[in-house]
């Protein structure tokens, strides 16, 4: 499946775009997993946002990228794909492309993310040591990764 992936600042997502992000990701992670929290955090003002649309608007790829500890290390999360387009290599491209945002803002910073458990694999395959054991956010098993920065090409 070709993608057509966007990669905006903040400031740059327009308020259908936004709407659409926060749209997927509420119904995945709160009404998807049945989990009440605020999803809607302080993050995203600093993010980078990368995303794709269908045909109608509709974002169903996303994923944000932003430093922690003071600059330090970067991260990145709230990755999600529609489940109108899972099993379709989609999450792979946007990891990738996820991949490719960290190198090109975040050149040599190491990576720390965390996620739940049941995806660890998936991470692996992209060269991400586990860190620590299994922890629970949410109600839901999760784990630290790490990876070691990028550099430029």
């Amino acid at each position: 499946m070709k993608m057509t992936w966007k990669v905006k600042r903040f400031a740059e997502l327009t308020t259908a775009e936004l709407y659409q992000i926060y749209y997927l990701r509420t119904a995945n992670f709160v009404v998807g997993q049945d989990r009440v929290y605020q999803e809607v955090d302080t993050r995203d003002p600093q993010a980078i946002h990368i995303f794709d649309q269908d045909d109608d608007g509709n974002v169903v790829a996303y994923a944000r990228v932003y430093p922690i500890d003071d600059g330090a290390k970067v991260f990145f999360g709230r990755v999600v794909t529609s489940s109108k387009i899972r099993g379709r290599g989609v999450g792979r491209q946007l990891l990738s492309r996820v991949m490719e945002t960290i190198r090109d803002n975040f050149p040599g910073k190491p990576i720390e993310i965390e996620f739940q458990k049941q995806v660890e694999g998936f991470y692996q395959k992209f060269g991400f040591t586990s860190k620590g054991g299994t922890f629970t956010f949410e109600s839901t098993p999760h784990v630290v990764m790490v990876h070691e920065g990028l550099r430029p090409m």
